[in-house]
């Protein structure tokens, strides 16, 4: 049996952004809240531009906003924790993405946090936690791109995990 391939019904040369937007949102990504800790306190966001970029040494990639206040203070630091979350923890993705008015150190009283190698907070439930330092950033276009040696992990290994697509998170 062929295949066939649908064309796209809105096809353009150079994308725009907002229809950029619309094919990521077809895009599923596994949802994480990168954090740290910093001269004034802790810092987290939620997440899903994360990949591993070697085993030798363990290391990790995350992209941020550069305008965000949780980079300046990785920044500040060196050092950053990816929690991958579990199924259920939908709410704390919204929470840590700043949709439910939940700001600063109250966003860490939501769920229980501990701490690895660096300092960083670890999500307790956390599917993995990731601890890194910082080894390098590099700047494309509106965000950074952060790399960080892996020196810790965490979590409890097992469970569903929690997707993004199509602009909402669910359970997998």
């Amino acid at each position: 049996m062929t295949k066939t391939f649908q064309a796209v019904p809105h096809v353009t040369a150079i994308p725009d952004a907002p229809a950029f937007r619309q094919a990521m949102a077809q895009v599923t990504s596994a949802v994480h809240i990168v954090t740290t800790r910093g001269t004034t306190g802790r810092a987290g966001l939620t997440a899903t531009s994360v990949a591993s970029v070697s085993d030798a040494p363990p290391t990790m990639l995350v992209c941020v906003d550069g305008i965000s206040r949780t980079l300046a203070a990785i920044e500040a630091s060196g050092t950053f924790c990816i929690n991958t979350l579990a199924g259920y923890d939908g709410d704390l993705a919204e929470i840590f993405a700043r949709r439910r008015g939940i700001e600063g150190e109250a966003r860490f009283a939501t769920a229980e946090w501990t701490t690895l190698v660096t300092g960083a907070p670890a999500l307790v439930g956390s599917l993995v936690a990731f601890d890194c330092r910082l080894i390098e950033v590099h700047r494309v276009a509106t965000h950074r791109i952060l790399i960080g040696e892996v020196v810790a992990i965490g979590g409890r290994g097992q469970g569903s995990g929690l997707v993004y697509r199509r602009r909402g998170f669910s359970e997998v």
